[in-house]
Parts: structure tokens; sequence; C-alpha cells
């Protein structure tokens, strides 16, 4: 098995000082080979070889991903010539982002998820089986392939969707772990108990959950999680990534926190109005890459809320922690006087063992305001159930949507559309002002 790097075991001050020299060696590379940073020094009257310290960070405008998208070009840093492969992000949250990564990123993300491999216990010799697709420009997939492989892991490539041949093949090849949304995971047992496959017996042990949460703030696991762990006993790692930031923070067997890779990302964490956020409370994640060539980043804001958390963790790792994603700033919904993010709604609906699936659509009523449709689709549609919904919706968040039910077929077509990536389960249609 890997060794845990010993940067990520070392004192935080040490931590920093090293982040330093990394951050100085960057705004060189930005300013040498970035059009677009070049712009942003210049415009902003900048001296680029003067940031040497995080702190120094602050005298820097963030990135967005709307820049991003409209000067995609001059985000570039080397020639087409060098670029290796080119990814996307899944548009999921406004139009996909092309990045370009050149070998030596390619190589960067092998090492990155042969640490997530590392973190969820997984050794050289072992395999794993993807259901992530390698295609459609999707970075995840190409990233858990790269890593196993760095890490002397065997891949099984099944990619998304097919149960009859996800189960088919695990019986086949004897896989150790999956990579897999969770959602999908609890479609997949729903397929086993329907055609007779005992999948408590299989070979799987662990799943490495990406795209959706498995935890909880508090680190407990989520409804979700609890309904998939009721059934089977196989352990589930969380993790948090981004293909803008091609790092990947994923928690070990203690389940605290995704781990913080200090060799390739630095982290802020801010407030609404940009400002550094106490120490420990949670702020929108704000990311600065490290050893990316193709397309580096500088204070790229993510848009999502999350909470760190730096005590030192058992498992020997002294970085930083990242807790659940609470929300993405831009799907802050204020429904009827009280604020919510969607994470809220999905976990209380994961929790009712009688909604198949569902769908949410926010959208704006005609003065403007958040309005909320969640769309059911259940065995067993009643007066009794639309009731128990609500009151469900009441009593943890003061508040109800508006209920619908629907066929549990039309909410899968809208869940998993033919062309996307990823489920979709929130549709945000707010008129934007």
């Amino acid at each position: 098995m890997t060794t845990i790097p010993p940067i990520e075991q070392a004192p935080r001050e040490t931590i920093n000082q090293f982040q330093e020299e990394r951050l100085q060696q960057l705004m060189a590379y930005l300013h040498a080979h970035s059009v677009h940073y070049q712009q942003v020094f210049q415009t902003h009257g900048i001296d680029a070889y003067g940031v040497r310290t995080l702190s120094d960070l602050a005298q820097l405008p963030f990135t967005t991903k709307e820049q991003l998208q409209q000067e995609n070009a001059a985000f570039r840093c080397v020639a087409t010539s060098q670029v290796a492969d080119y990814v996307t992000t899944s548009g999921t949250s406004g139009d996909p982002v092309l990045l370009a990564l050149t070998d030596k990123d390619l190589e960067r993300l092998a090492y990155n998820e042969s640490l997530s491999y590392q973190c969820m216990g997984m050794a050289a010799g072992q395999t794993v089986q993807l259901t992530t697709t390698l295609d459609r420009r999707f970075m995840a997939g190409l990233a858990y392939f790269l890593g196993a492989r760095r890490a002397g892991i065997g891949v099984v490539r099944v990619g998304s969707g097919v149960p009859e041949l996800q189960w088919g093949t695990i019986a086949r090849v004897q896989p150790d772990a999956l990579v897999c949304v969770p959602s999908f995971l609890l479609k997949k047992m729903e397929f086993a108990e329907a055609n007779g496959i005992d999948y408590r017996q299989t070979s799987i042990t662990k799943a490495l959950c990406i795209g959706e949460p498995v935890r909880n703030p508090d680190f407990s696991l989520n409804a979700l999680a609890s309904r998939i762990r009721s059934k089977w006993d196989i352990q589930l790692f969380s993790t948090y990534a981004s293909t803008e930031m091609a790092t990947a923070f994923t928690e070990c067997a203690h389940g605290v926190g995704g781990h913080h890779h200090p060799e390739l990302i630095i982290t802020e964490f801010v407030d609404e109005e940009g400002r550094p956020v106490a120490e420990g409370e949670p702020g929108e994640l704000v990311v600065t890459t490290l050893g990316v060539e193709g397309m580096p980043l500088l204070r790229f804001k993510t848009g999502d809320i999350v909470q760190p958390h730096y005590a030192p963790c058992a498992c020997g790792r002294t970085t930083l922690r990242l807790g659940p994603v609470i929300g993405r700033k831009n799907q802050m919904v204020k429904y009827k006087g009280t604020t919510l993010y969607p994470p809220a709604l999905f976990d209380l609906l994961n929790d009712m063992e009688e909604i198949v699936n569902y769908v949410i659509e926010i959208a704006s009523d005609e003065f403007g305001e958040d309005e909320i449709t969640v769309q059911v689709g259940t065995g067993t549609v009643s007066d009794e159930l639309l009731l128990k919904i609500k009151d469900r919706f009441r009593a943890k968040l003061r508040v109800s949507p508006k209920i619908v039910f629907a066929p549990i077929d039309d909410i899968n077509r809208m869940k998993f559309p033919e062309n996307s990536r990823k489920s979709v389960t929130l549709f945000d249609r707010r008129i934007v002002q």
C-alpha cells in the first residue's frame, strides 16, 4: 500500500511554508504563460513576484466559472501541441467548461486519485469496478482509471447504467470495490432484489461514492447512505471533487471528512462578501491549483459552501478535512421566509422508504419569489403519503413545498437524461434578476 506523503503528516507551519514555495512557483508560471492572469495582474496593478505568502492571496481577485466559460482560451498556458487530453465539466450548473490537460496534468491526476484509493484502504493487487464513464470528455472516469493503475490496482470498466451488466461483471471478475454514484448503488441493489441476486455475498466490500454526499455535517451517515447500509454492510467512502480543480478530497476509514492534499491545492474559505470566515466556520471554498500545467487556476470560487476541520486525523494525516457540501451558493433558496439548500431536501426525501425516486424544481412565481415543486415517484400513491411527506418537511425544515406524484419511469427519464454524464435531481428554473 502506498505510504502517506510526508507533507500530509507534517506540522501545519511546515505545510504552510511548503505551499508558499509552490505558490511562488505558480505566480511566476502564470506571469510567464497565462494571458488571462497577465491581464489580471496588469489591470489590478499586481506584482506577481510580490505574492509570496498564503495571506498575500487576499490581494488577488477571484476567478469565477463565468470567466472560465467566457475567456476559456486565455486561461490555457500551453500550445495545442502539448495538450494530451481535453475534458469538460458536466454542465449541471451552467455551460460546460473546457479544460486542456498535458501529460504532466494526467500524471498529477493519477497521483491524486491514487491517494483517494489509499485513503479508502485499497492496495496493489486488488481490483476496482468503475461505474463512471471514460468517454464524453468526463474527467472522473479517466482520473479513477489512471489513479488505480498508478496504485497497482486492477480496473474493470463497466461504465454507468445497465445493472444486469454490473452484477454479471461482479460475479465474473470478483472486484473488491466500486466507484459509483450512491443513488445508482441503491438502484443496483433494487435490481438485485428483483432478480434474485444476493449482493451481500459478493466480493464487494467498499464503495467510493462520487457526485453525492453520504454524510451529514456531523459525519454521521445521511439518509441515502443509511438506506444502503441498512441492507448491505459495505464501507462507503465520501469524496468531494470538481473538474476545474482536478483534485479530490476523499475520506479515510475514520469517516471524518475528505483529506486535503497540500501538494496539489491551496484552500480558502470566504463569506458572501469574499472575506475570510473565522477558522472552522463554513464558507465558500476557494481553490488555487498547484502543479497544473495546462490551465492552472488562481483563487477559483467553487460555489460550494463547506466546513473545514483542522484537528489531526487518527489516520496520521495532519492536513485539513472538508465536511460534506452544505449547499451551492447559487442554489440557495428563500422559501416562505426560510433559507434552504437543496441537500437538506434530498436528505429528507432519501429518508422515506415509500419514495422510489424524485426530482426537485425551483422556479420563480409572478412576484419573483422562489417556489419549490417536488415530483415524487412511488408505488403507493395516497392522500396519507402526501400528508406524511408534507408533515415531514414541516417538522424538519419548517416549510413544505408543493408535492406532485408522477410515474416512476417519467421521473427516471428526467433524472437520467440520455446525453448526461450525471444524474440530475435539481432543476433550477428561476428567473435571473
